[in-house]
């Protein structure tokens, strides 16, 4: 690659002691943003706050420089892609045709666009934005990336956010350049090939959880059927019987009997996929076949189902707290008084009763805090500030 963008991308923050971004030095690579929107004002903040030069095209610079850091070029759109080699597009996918006449200044770059589509959108088209762009400019190079980062994160740092960006493109000298500036950034690249990837890319934002969905079915699926057994063993059969109302327990009892069952079918399921691969290796003689999808799956949804098990001890936990302090639970106590009065018992007081519920009582409390300390363990910030070795003491 030609150009200034041969230098080093070298990482060092220029932040004056007042807090203030400082001017980036004279030979420092310089890059090119076409955009003025808020994902645009962001970018060029943590770009200059990485080393490099930035030059901000914008069809009104006059209105728009007051928003962006001092030391950031605000210009015309033609001016500002003249002389970086490295251009990020940050406008939307309908405004790509206005760039058209900058076609001739814009041969033989790198084109890096950052722009999401709607679900809408995602859903209309067949191409992506990335490969709708390469289309409109095909002397330039595209690359996919920084769509998953938000501008908030680009603020903020990538400590409080996701730090892999994903990227993709036809070339890789050009991947390899931009994935220089996202480390640069202090982000992670992550390669997702060639452009035709851009269209996975662009639906990663617009993913509600997807690591979730199957742990939180399995979670309601164990739910729905753990409560229908409690709501006939504990309410049907006794008011088919013998005629007793207890569906005063839906809400509250039933629930609370649900939820440690459901908590523990979910804690088994997060270690015994690690031993069902034991296994296979072991019958295998090897470590580095490949594991069924349908296991490989399960070890990869253990951490989700290993938090929705916590969740569930912790509601629990918290209805179990809440059963005293029933109405019904008082009347209970006052109907077994007025009972025991009546058969000339003079003690209420039942020493095993006693005993049982303190002995239950101390084992839960026990046992979710062992549960709240693999859960706590297993978040990554945590788990990455321990060894490999603490990690097993802990969970084992």
């Amino acid at each position: 690659m030609s150009g200034e963008m041969d230098k080093p991308l070298i990482s060092r923050c220029l932040i004056d002691s007042d807090g203030s971004l400082a001017e980036a030095p004279s030979g420092a690579p310089k890059v090119g943003i076409l955009g003025s929107g808020d994902f645009a004002r962001s970018l060029a903040t943590r770009l200059v706050g990485s080393g490099f030069s930035v030059v901000v095209g914008s069809r009104n610079p006059k209105r728009t420089a007051g928003l962006f850091p001092a030391s950031v070029q605000v210009t015309f759109q033609e001016e500002a892609v003249s002389s970086p080699e490295v251009i990020f597009v940050a406008v939307f996918r309908e405004h790509y045709s206005t760039l058209c006449s900058l076609s001739d200044l814009l041969a033989g770059k790198i084109l890096v666009d950052v722009s999401n589509p709607t679900e809408q959108e995602h859903l209309r088209h067949r191409e992506s934005n990335a490969e709708f762009l390469a289309s409109l400019f095909p002397t330039c190079t595209v690359v996919k990336a920084f769509n998953v980062i938000s501008a908030w994160t680009l603020q903020a740092g990538p400590r409080d956010g996701n730090r892999q960006v994903p990227i993709c493109s036809d070339q890789q000298e050009a991947k390899h350049v931009v994935s220089e500036m996202v480390r640069a950034m202090g982000f992670m690249p992550v390669d997702m090939g060639s452009l035709t990837s851009a269209r996975e890319v662009e639906a990663m934002p617009l993913r509600l959880l997807p690591g979730w969905k199957v742990p939180t079915l399995l979670a309601l699926g164990l739910f729905v059927c753990f409560y229908a057994y409690n709501f006939i063993r504990d309410v049907l059969q006794p008011y088919v019987q013998e005629g007793k109302n207890k569906f005063y327990k839906l809400p509250v009892s039933v629930v609370n009997t649900t939820l440690p069952c459901v908590a523990y079918v979910l804690l088994s399921l997060v270690y015994l996929p690690g031993v069902l691969a034991a296994t296979l290796q072991l019958q295998w003689g090897t470590k580095y076949r490949r594991f069924p999808d349908w296991l490989d799956h399960w070890l990869q949804h253990r951490k989700q189902i290993g938090l929705l098990s916590f969740f569930c001890a912790a509601l629990h936990a918290l209805y179990s707290f809440c059963l005293p302090l029933r109405r019904s639970h008082r009347y209970e106590l006052i109907n077994m008084a007025v009972k025991q009065v009546l058969a000339n018992k003079s003690h209420l007081w039942v020493e095993e009763e006693v005993w049982r519920m303190e002995i239950y009582l101390s084992l839960g409390v026990l046992a979710l805090g062992t549960l709240s300390l693999l859960a706590v363990t297993s978040l990554p910030s945590i788990a990455n500030s321990l060894n490999w070795r603490e990690f097993s003491f802990v969970q084992k």
